[in-house]
């Protein structure tokens, strides 16, 4: 009986780890045709970045994370990702 709920419990687990990677992508699909409109129509940028350049600018990356994720939102992976492409972006 209990390797029964054991191995339900695993195919439960891997069934939802599958759900949240297509998530994961259907995300990525969804920020990168945002990004696209974003460029096609002028929207101007967040005005957070500004900010966050100036603190990469002067070598406080760590904490151009840590303002990304409390002023967006962001998970510390995406702060860092989001820190890391307006490195890319401006150099």
């Amino acid at each position: 009986m209990e390797y029964i709920l054991i191995s339900m419990s695993i195919l439960i687990v891997i069934s939802l780890l599958i759900k949240v990677e297509r998530l994961e992508g259907r995300m990525k699909y969804m920020q990168y045709t945002l990004d696209q409109l974003a460029n096609q129509s002028e929207i101007p940028e967040k005005p957070i970045n500004d900010e966050l350049r100036k603190l990469i600018k002067d070598g406080k990356e760590v904490k151009a994370v840590k303002k990304a994720r409390e002023t967006l939102g962001l998970t510390l992976l995406e702060g860092k990702k989001y820190i890391d492409r307006l490195k890319f972006y401006d150099s």
